[in-house]
């Protein structure tokens, strides 16, 4: 292969690359926006927060178009196959954060009457899936295997989060069957945000598999007991 060509090849990775990290920005502001305007029940910030799905969506149309015109063009093997797949994969998990902030957004005006529960329950598990999502697109930046995979080590922390959050509401609507309807936004809320955690460590296993070409070895922490039997829900 030229030099030129080479030289080509690596300009476009670079491109790909630069394309996920402007998605990850975008993202990052959208799940902030969403978060801001659940606290604060302000329907402007939730207006951008879905604004900025479109801007989301068209960056992931972009990058999966470019990916797969890529692949074609220079049937790529080992290292820069590698790339090429994680960076779908990455695009995919971040489109996904996007759709979980939008509809974060969506339920802000219908918990203003939860506000009280939201502060004490919900907002600790928005505010360590937010951290989980800046650092692991951070060590996207850096290439930095290790910084990932101590976000993919922390999920369990989120996970425990959520369950406490889960508990607490359950047993504020059997006490307060007025509040059901807001209790059940957030208990939707507060799944977005654990879900977004799930997604930001998609992201940090893409990245070890980019960085190291392996996954993180062993089974993901994982301590989400809501769908357990002692609960009754299957």
């Amino acid at each position: 292969m030229s030099e030129h060509i080479v030289r080509a090849y690596d300009e476009e990775l670079a491109e790909l690359r630069a394309l996920i990290d402007s998605m990850g920005a975008v993202v990052l502001e959208q799940v902030d926006a969403a978060a801001a305007a659940l606290q604060l029940s302000d329907t402007g910030l939730a207006d951008q927060a879905l604004q900025k799905d479109h801007t989301v969506d068209s960056l992931f149309r972009e990058i999966e178009e470019k990916a797969i015109r890529m692949i074609a063009k220079r049937q790529p093997v080992a290292g820069d196959l590698r790339a090429i797949m994680a960076s779908i994969k990455i695009a995919a998990d971040l489109e996904r954060i996007g759709d979980l902030a939008k509809n974060t957004a969506k339920r802000s005006a219908a918990t203003a009457d939860g506000v009280g529960l939201l502060a004490e329950a919900v907002l600790p598990i928005g505010v360590m899936a937010e951290e989980e999502l800046r650092e692991v697109l951070a060590a996207f930046r850096s290439n930095d295997s290790q910084a990932a995979l101590a976000v993919w080590q922390r999920d369990e922390e989120l996970d425990e989060l959520y369950n406490s959050c889960f508990r607490q509401l359950l047993t504020y609507m059997m006490e307060n069957p007025r509040m059901i309807g807001a209790c059940t936004h957030l208990l939707f809320v507060a799944k977005n945000m654990e879900r977004i955690g799930d997604h930001a460590t998609n992201i940090a296993e893409n990245i070890c598999y980019l960085v190291d070409g392996k996954a993180p070895v062993g089974t993901r922490p994982k301590r989400d007991t809501t769908m357990s039997p002692e609960l009754g829900l299957h």
